[in-house]
């Protein structure tokens, strides 16, 4: 029996990949696989002092990813939709954490290591959908679903995570991509675009 699809919502904190992936989830029939962001113990702490809180925070991101993943391929038919992958994690977040110097090259090191182990294990996705958005209409977004510790994110952090995006999507050779600009499309009121996105995905899987 042919597998069906398991698709993973990408993009940079405020974009909208949550509402997102309930839509893509509605439309396809897939079980949606959500971002723990609510009942993480590390957020708030993380965003005070990124240079303490780092590696915990990704830590937890990390096996909170592969274990949903993992629960939910018990079944061959079982289709999915995650908000946030798992590759976003080393490649955007704990990359960028490195680079600012908000991780030192010690626990770079060992959070690289044990996500190259863990990513054996797992199913790809089949479709990495990227939404993007430029820095003024994520903070818009932020600012409006009025989330206490993102009052705390620096516009240079969202800056940088953006290029970090661009340049892992362009290099992605090892799965199918789309990406959608959000710029311009709100998800409730554009429904002719909303429908092309979809057929779109719909075509691609």
């Amino acid at each position: 029996m042919k597998k069906k699809p398991f698709i993973g919502i990408a993009g940079n904190i405020g974009v909208g990949k949550t509402t997102f992936t309930s839509f893509v989830a509605k439309e396809f029939n897939l079980v949606e696989i959500y971002e723990s962001v609510t009942d993480n113990p590390y957020l708030s702490d993380f965003y005070s002092d990124m240079h303490r809180w780092s590696f915990n925070l990704q830590i937890y991101f990390l096996h909170h990813r592969f274990g949903s993943i993992n629960n939910m391929v018990s079944s061959i038919d079982q289709g999915m939709v995650q908000d946030r992958t798992i590759y976003e994690d080393v490649e955007i977040f704990s990359k960028n954490l490195y680079k600012m110097g908000s991780m030192d090259e010690r626990d770079w090191e060992t959070y690289s290591n044990l996500f190259e182990n863990m990513i054996q294990f797992i199913r790809k996705p089949d479709l990495i959908v990227y939404l993007k958005a430029d820095l003024n209409i994520l903070i818009d977004r932020i600012n409006n679903r009025d989330r206490d510790y993102e009052n705390k994110i620096d516009p240079a952090y969202l800056t940088q995570l953006n290029k970090l995006y661009d340049n892992w999507i362009e290099g992605i050779d090892w799965t199918k991509t789309i990406t959608i600009d959000t710029n311009n499309f709100n998800i409730y009121k554009d429904q002719d675009k909303l429908e092309k996105i979809l057929s779109d995905i719909g075509e691609l899987i």
